[in-house]
């Protein structure tokens, strides 16, 4: 019995915070109404504070069910991050694609006011910690051993299978906007790589954190706030 019970709290602990983060993702379309009121009219601003809280204290809750294994390979890490970073911002930044100015802009709220240092600091947390996280023990950490056998946690992480690879590849890409495809595909792609390569979930994390710190940064460079 006990054994059965372990293996529900490791279940839960790999996907729950996935699933709370999407349901509060799809909150926003919900409740978003133009003719509303601030809170309505851009639910943004609240819900991703909300889902930084929740999904970190989620993380928090079952850290002891994570194998986070010592990172490895930080060379190769950084450099998969920062080709991914580079990726991302390619049509942008190389190419001359439209500026993607819709988005979400701290300086809504008057810059240097308390709730824009919060604003911003609570995206950052989203961005470098939280999603790295929730993603990564997910993809990597959940689903890309659960397609290799049901009983996902007695498979070493790390362990290669193309069913793995392609299914988390393609599923990762569809996971984020239409017009990031190419570029989450090649991501996803390359973040298995890191698992495949360090055996170590905490590098894909790492490695996907310092990908989104690179991006934010050249988000608060650049006001492209549709890369949030």
């Amino acid at each position: 019995m006990e054994e059965v019970k372990t293996s529900r709290s490791q279940l839960l602990a790999y996907i729950l915070p996935m699933v709370v983060f999407l349901t509060l993702l799809a909150l926003i379309a919900g409740v978003k109404n133009p003719n509303g009121g601030f809170w309505l009219s851009a639910p943004a601003y609240w819900i991703f504070p909300v889902q930084t809280l929740v999904c970190g204290g989620l993380l928090w809750w079952f850290r002891a069910e994570y194998e986070f294994q010592p990172t490895r390979r930080f060379i190769f890490s950084l450099a998969v991050a920062t080709i991914v970073f580079l990726l991302w911002i390619s049509p942008q930044a190389f190419l001359h694609f439209g500026r993607r100015v819709e988005g979400f802009n701290p300086a809504i709220f008057a810059v240097g006011s308390p709730a824009y240092w919060a604003s911003l600091i609570l995206r950052f947390a989203r961005l470098v910690l939280v999603v790295p996280i929730v993603e990564e023990v997910f993809w990597r950490g959940f689903l890309l051993r659960y397609l290799i056998r049901e009983d996902f946690s007695r498979v070493p992480f790390g362990t290669f299978s193309w069913l793995s690879f392609i299914v988390v590849t393609v599923a990762f890409a569809l996971g984020h906007a239409m017009a990031d495809w190419p570029a989450a595909l090649i991501t996803g792609g390359l973040y298995n790589l890191v698992a495949y390569r360090t055996k170590s979930l905490l590098s894909c994390a790492l490695t996907h954190g310092i990908t989104n710190l690179l991006l934010g940064l050249w988000i608060m460079q650049t006001g492209q706030w549709g890369f949030w």
